[in-house]
């Protein structure tokens, strides 16, 4: 009988792994299939299993599943972006992004944890206390590894002097006796190997493990009871052939590969890392008008700045005094310095230039842009791309396999291999296991995500996930806003007009205290236009999506809003302003309509820049055969117009929040790969519905929130690096896979032995042993030229 459940708290293939192992000690469970990406559990018995033992199960391995019948399955299953309390993950994702509390070895993999970048680490990183670690190791290891390396080699030393000094046995001992602390040094990898068998997570540890726990427990029964073995494994002499120095030297040549590995790594972060360096220690607080130097963790919202010439802002605020260019190119990606005036938002992090200027605290501490940029590198370098899953498929059948082709190795080699066949046969099984390396498969995808992301940073562009990379590449159609993304998103009021017997001065102040209310950029340029402090109170306020805002003002029932907002309230627009307003939209102005107790009082004409760079980007991105579409809930003919001076086929006017969430779900239903940009409220079900939403960082949190990528400058040009860096980053990744594919495919067959009827060549284990090592270090410096890849500027 076969049976449906749903498994909630699985994160990992090593989370779907204990539950399995924990369900399959029940008798009656013959067969288990867990979808991980949902929780459903299809479970195969020959008696039926109660629901309360198959929970009883998971508890008994101390597993924290719950595991429901599909009626009682939880309405809400949000994946935490991170388990754990700590700043630790592994460099191949095992388990997805989880974290952990301290150092150690991933339980998956067994590499060990890497230390998440954070604005918070005081003194010596555990990064640099593990690589500090290694080259102790190291030392001590090359230390031992040379005299047992000298006394093996000693044959072809001049005159071979060691036997006139000391009979080989003894000589054979000393061996011994230099590889114990050789093993006592690596036994980290014993421990990795053990725990990889007990878990049953078979990883490159195991097969170190097994191939050097091999050859050295040979050599020491060689050692004790050399009559106990055949005479193939013995000289000419009569004395054992032993194998101390491939043992020392290919544990030796791992703890290098390790050494290297964690060197590189230190580089795959370095784009954080650049980030952190951003953020200074100390900054000036003005307090009763004298300068006060305080550490930046002290600051407070609504505190006083003075930012000197030169120096780093220190937090998120608002000019309130001076003026100043600020270099914005570590966080925006743009060269060119931005001016600065009383008004105007400063980010921290950001360089000053020539002049000083006074800041009021806006966002401090975690809720800085800088502070939010680096959680979101952080995360973003944690998750794992749809293309690794080829790697976890090959990597979950990959040890086995090695192992019985190392077995399969010593049949052959002593059933048909030349003598001494037992001894070909020993030696080119151990290779097998030592030149086998699945962590330069696990290694290839996230290396390249985590410096891709990093290099993304730099640029502007923020990436809230690894999959976002690897679909933005396949975006064949791209949705644009018109306000605040081709166009700069800050309008102002060109022109007021009002029947000739109206007060303008008072209406003015009840559409502009009725505009205060919204965050919408036309409602912003009503408020600046009036330019009036003392604005009135407003009740029922409500902004219609898509249309205008409405209230009741000093008694006053006001509607501010376009076409669609006057017919939704029965309010009739004369004949008289038609050909006016069509003239003004017709050059690419907004028109908005005022409304004073359901009757039209005038409208407000207003203007918009399209970006300078908005024309470029597009052509750009038609070039490269993305079809470019602009839906705006602008009219008709200002729609147009600026679609004519933007060359664009195809655009969209008068449109709602669910017309642009309808038309990307009609080219969705095509087969089309659907970007989707836009920076307000408006946007969010369209940016959440795409397969990739990209959000202006000038926009509001809502967009930014509901989209997978966010340029931080806020325009178009952004894209282009967006698209580049996803190109860039898949080609880095398909030439990790393609070479720890090919460097697997080709080392195990060579280290077998299948050259050696054609060439007479064989592999030694020691020289299997810097292949391994250098594999994987290998894929992590390819990774490493996506820092100096060329992106659009």
């Amino acid at each position: 009988m076969i049976h449906q459940f749903h498994i909630s708290g699985m994160q990992c293939e090593h989370c779907k792994a204990s539950a399995t192992k924990a369900l399959h000690k029940i008798d009656a469970i013959e067969n288990i299939d867990i979808d991980l990406s949902d929780g459903n559990a299809i479970i195969e018995m020959s008696s039926h299993v109660p629901l309360d033992k198959l929970q009883q199960a998971l508890i008994n391995d101390d597993l924290n599943y719950r595991i429901y019948l599909p009626s009682e399955k939880p309405v809400a299953q949000a994946k935490p972006t991170s388990t754990g309390s700590g700043i630790f993950y592994c460099p191949m994702h095992c388990e997805g992004d989880k974290t952990y509390p301290k150092p150690g070895d991933c339980p998956v993999c067994g590499m060990d944890l890497l230390e998440q970048a954070s604005s918070s680490s005081n003194g010596q990183s555990a990064e640099t206390k593990a690589y500090d670690a290694l080259i102790s190791k190291m030392k001590a290891a090359v230390l031992f590894t040379l005299p047992v390396f000298v006394i093996s080699m000693s044959e072809m030393i001049p005159g071979n002097p060691l036997p006139q000094l000391l009979p080989q046995a003894a000589w054979n001992w000393m061996q011994f006796l230099f590889t114990l602390p050789v093993l006592y040094v690596c036994r980290m990898f014993y421990t990795r190997a053990f725990q990889s068998i007990v878990s049953w997570n078979l990883n490159m540890f195991t097969l170190i493990g097994i191939g050097t726990g091999v050859a050295f427990a040979f050599s020491v029964l060689g050692l004790v009871v050399p009559d106990a073995f055949p005479q193939q494994f013995k000289s000419a002499s009569g004395s054992m052939h032993l194998y101390f120095e491939a043992t020392v030297v290919i544990l030796t040549l791992v703890l290098l590969g390790q050494l290297l590995e964690a060197r590189a790594h230190s580089k795959t972060s370095s784009a954080i890392k650049a980030l952190l360096n951003l953020a200074p220690s100390t900054t000036t607080k003005i307090v009763n008008g004298l300068d006060e130097v305080i550490s930046v963790d002290d600051v407070k919202v609504g505190d006083h700045l003075r930012v000197k010439p030169g120096d780093k802002i220190p937090v998120d605020g608002e000019v309130i005094e001076g003026s100043s260019s600020v270099d914005q190119s570590m966080i925006s990606g743009e060269p060119i310095p931005v001016n600065k005036t009383v008004g105007d938002r400063v980010s921290s992090g950001t360089i000053n230039g020539a002049q000083s200027f006074v800041m009021q605290a806006c966002k401090v501490g975690s809720d800085t842009l800088l502070s939010q940029i680096i959680e979101m590198v952080n995360q973003a370098s944690r998750s794992r791309a749809p293309i690794q899953k080829l790697a976890d498929k090959v990597a979950k059948y990959f040890v086995p396999t090695v192992v019985l082709i190392a077995i399969t190795t010593f049949i052959i080699w002593s059933v048909y291999g030349p003598s001494p066949a037992l001894v070909y046969g020993f030696i080119n099984a151990v290779a097998v296991l030592i030149i086998a390396c699945p962590c330069a498969l696990g290694l290839a995808t996230p290396m390249s995500i985590m410096v891709g992301v990093g290099k993304g940073a730099q640029l502007g562009v923020l990436v809230k996930n690894a999959e976002a990379l690897e679909t933005l590449h396949k975006v064949d159609v791209l949705i644009t806003d018109k306000t605040g993304t081709i166009t700069e998103g800050k309008p102002s009021v060109e022109h007021l007009y009002l029947h000739d017997n109206e007060n303008e001065t008072y209406i003015t102040k009840l559409i502009a205290s009725l505009s205060q209310y919204s965050e919408h950029p036309l409602s912003e340029a009503i408020v600046k236009y009036s330019n009036d402090n003392n604005l009135l109170s407003v009740k029922d306020f409500s902004a219609v999506m898509g249309k205008g805002i409405i209230g009741v003002v000093d008694n006053h029932q006001v509607a501010v809003g376009n076409e669609k907002l006057m017919r939704q309230n029965e309010i009739t627009i004369g004949d008289f302003l038609s050909d006016e307003v069509s003239n003004h939209q017709k050059s690419g102005k907004t028109i908005s309509f005022i409304a004073i107790d359901n009757k039209i009082k005038g409208y407000i004409s207003i203007t918009d820049a399209i970006k300078m760079n908005s024309r470029d980007a597009i052509k750009n991105l038609s070039d490269q055969g993305i079809h470019v579409i602009m839906m705006t809930g602008d009219n008709q003919n200002t729609a147009q117009a600026v679609a004519e001076q933007l060359h664009l086929d195809e655009f969209h006017a008068q449109c709602l929040p669910e017309d642009k969430l309808n038309k990307v779900r009609e080219l969705q239903s095509q087969g089309k790969v659907v970007a989707m940009t836009g920076d307000g409220i408006n946007d969010s079900p369209a940016l959440a519905q795409a397969n990739i939403g990209i959000a202006m960082g000038t926009g509001t949190d809502v967009a930014i929130e509901s989209a997978e990528i966010t340029l931080v400058n806020g325009n178009l040009h952004g894209i282009i690096k967006a698209f580049e860096l996803s190109h860039a980053v898949m080609r880095n990744i398909k030439q990790n896979l393609f070479f720890a594919f090919v460097y697997n495919l080709l080392g195990v067959p060579i280290a077998a032995g299948v050259l050696f009827p054609f060439f007479g060549v064989l592999l030694s284990p020691m020289i299997a042993a810097v292949a391994m090592s250098f594999s994987s270090v290998s894929v992590i410096a390819n990774s490493l030229r996506l820092r100096n890849t060329k992106i659009t500027i």
